[in-house]
């Protein structure tokens, strides 16, 4: 079997010759491959449908059998040219004519392949379809495995929202039909715990076009979890040794440009704001208000190192073909924090830093993950030099914790390296979460110092991290980890209670009066249905622990505890008190 990344690329060909089959208007732009799959972007006269995407597999199909080769050749790019025009493919000609210009597709980081044959380009053929294409592929398309069709979206032409939208079909490819199987069914237990999906079921958010796509509304349940995350964080922090801040929703649009922001990230805010003849943006990160607190009085060596953090909501500018229920969103809170430091506190508070992120991960139960050392990006400010210090320093604080991690080169961000995080759910899935960047720039930008001993000013290192990321994106994954059914600590309703008819109400409600007390969050169901009907809507909102209360328990001192596993079992008030309230105190 030919390599897998090979052999799914050239199932992008098999699906572009397919559509020219069923389509022969249809102009090509690029299919590369990505993670398990590939896709293909067309312009075509009419909108495809998913009815559309089992038609093109049957074509699939009826071509892999035919055995067809995957013929290369090599050409001048003026003949190249040539031949596309003669095949009225516009989108080729276009990167043609960047490769004759430029010598590469990838003038203005294009996310297309980079072609640096002099004056000669390579060009496959399968079956109808021609293709500039570096290759390499499959012999024959009797090597090609299983594959799917799935989803169809719009994309683009380059990237570039001033240009066409063309239509994007992905697939999936294995290579053989039990891995293609397996990787389906993961799917659909991934649309069963897709959080869109259980953030209605368990009337958690709601995202209202009303108001605006990408700012999500907090229903009570999603509001009392948020808080449940927040109270949390806020008193795991004070025990780490940060102090709380609190800063403003908008600020003058200067202390983006002296940080660096306006530059390298204006594509992701929103339009300057006119107040009073003076233009402020809607914040979209917290640094330079942090700063701006530093240098209200003058700082000692003895004041450092200083770390404060901040439950922040940040406003950035996604475009609408990205947002995606909370983990894509256009306003978010971030735990935000900075700290400032000496040179000689560096390598400790990196590692600090570090574990204490790897704790707060692994309490809402994430076991696995990825770490990544982002290395420096082509477009920084600063000197090489400083950058140089700021990368050592994160690599060895990895290394003295003893973590595998990986070089993600120029993934850092334009101020300095970073290391980030990546956790893995239930499914196998990675989601970034940790950042932590180190940065000897914003300091020199803003002109920040402290005295050191002796009586000299300096500038201090800023550490910017976030632990959790945003809040908005990371209730997205707990609930697509643990399928919606969250952990008792973390339920928003932890305990409910069903009283069986009216007699029992009182009851019912004195019992869930005395949980509260004992902090625990208990609902009383007085509604007028059926006790079925109760532990059925109980059973769906996924709540930890339900209480039917009928003569039996109102007049005696036992419960009938149901469990999320369909175990039922008669206990004491004293012990289910005693069982809840441990798995709250070790926050299972």
């Amino acid at each position: 079997m030919a390599n897998i990344e090979v052999m799914r690329h050239s199932t992008s060909h098999l699906m572009a010759a397919a559509i020219l089959e069923l389509f022969p208007e249809a102009k090509f732009g690029i299919g590369p491959t990505i993670e398990n799959g590939f896709y293909y972007d067309l312009d075509l006269s009419r909108n495809l449908t998913p009815e559309d995407l089992p038609k093109i597999e049957k074509k699939m199909l009826s071509l892999k059998k035919k055995d067809l080769k995957f013929e290369k050749s090599e050409m001048p790019v003026d003949k190249a040219l040539k031949l596309f025009k003669s095949l009225d493919q516009p989108y080729k000609i276009e990167l043609l004519k960047d490769i004759k210009k430029y010598g590469t597709t990838e003038k203005n980081k294009l996310q297309v392949t980079s072609y640096k044959l002099q004056d000669r380009v390579t060009i496959y053929k399968l079956g109808k379809f021609t293709d500039l294409c570096r290759g390499p592929h499959v012999a024959s398309t009797k090597e090609i495995g299983a594959f799917k069709l799935f989803k169809i979206a719009g994309a683009y032409w380059r990237g570039d929202e001033k240009n066409k939208m063309l239509q994007r079909i992905y697939g999936v490819a294995f290579a053989g039909k039990k891995e293609l199987d397996e990787f389906i069914a993961r799917q659909e237990e991934a649309r069963e715990r897709d959080h869109r999906k259980l953030g209605k079921e368990l009337d958690l958010f709601s995202i209202n076009e009303e108001i605006g796509a990408g700012l999500p509304l907090w229903h009570p349940r999603g509001a009392m979890l948020r808080q449940i995350i927040e109270d949390f964080w806020q008193d795991e922090h004070l025990k780490n040794g940060y102090e709380m801040v609190r800063t403003p929703h908008i600020g003058n649009i200067n202390l983006w440009k002296t940080s660096g922001h306006w530059d390298f990230y204006r594509k992701n805010m929103y339009a300057p704001i006119d107040i009073e003849g003076q233009k402020y943006l809607l914040k979209p990160m917290n640094c330079p208000f942090h700063i701006k607190i530093y240098q209200t009085k003058i700082r000692s060596w003895r004041d450092l190192p200083i770390r404060w953090a901040e439950l922040a909501t940040v406003y950035r500018f996604e475009r609408s073909g990205v947002l995606h229920g909370l983990t894509r969103v256009r306003g978010f809170t971030q735990d935000d924090a900075h700290t400032f430091c000496t040179p000689e506190q560096l390598a400790s508070e990196i590692e600090k830093t570090v574990k204490f992120g790897i704790k707060l991960l692994r309490t809402f139960g994430f076991q696995y993950y990825e770490i990544c050392l982002a290395t420096r990006p082509k477009k920084y400010v600063g000197t090489i030099k400083s950058w140089a210090r700021a990368t050592f320093a994160l690599e060895q604080a990895l290394k003295k914790l003893k973590l595998a991690y990986e070089i993600d080169k120029e993934g850092g961000v334009f101020y300095g390296p970073k290391i980030d995080i990546k956790i893995k759910d239930n499914l196998g899935r990675s989601w970034q979460c940790t950042t932590v960047q180190v940065d000897f720039n914003m300091p020199e930008r803003f002109d920040m110092s402290y005295i050191d001993n002796k009586g000299r000013k300096v500038r201090p290192i800023m550490i910017h991290r976030a632990l959790l990321g945003s809040l908005e994106r990371f209730v997205g994954v707990l609930l697509e980890h643990y399928g919606g059914a969250l952990p008792v600590w973390l339920s928003p309703t932890q305990v409910y209670i069903a009283p069986v008819g009216k007699a029992h109400r009182r009851p019912s409600e004195k019992l869930a009066q005395e949980l509260a007390e004992l902090g625990i969050r208990a609902e009383v169901d007085i509604l007028n249905e059926t006790i079925s009907y109760k532990v059925r809507k109980a059973e769906k909102q996924k709540i930890p622990f339900i209480l039917v209360i009928g003569d039996k328990e109102a007049k005696g001192k036992t419960l009938n505890v149901r469990m999320r596993d369909n175990i039922v079992k008669r206990m004491t008030k004293k012990k289910f008190i005693g069982i809840i309230s441990k798995e709250i105190d070790n926050k299972k």
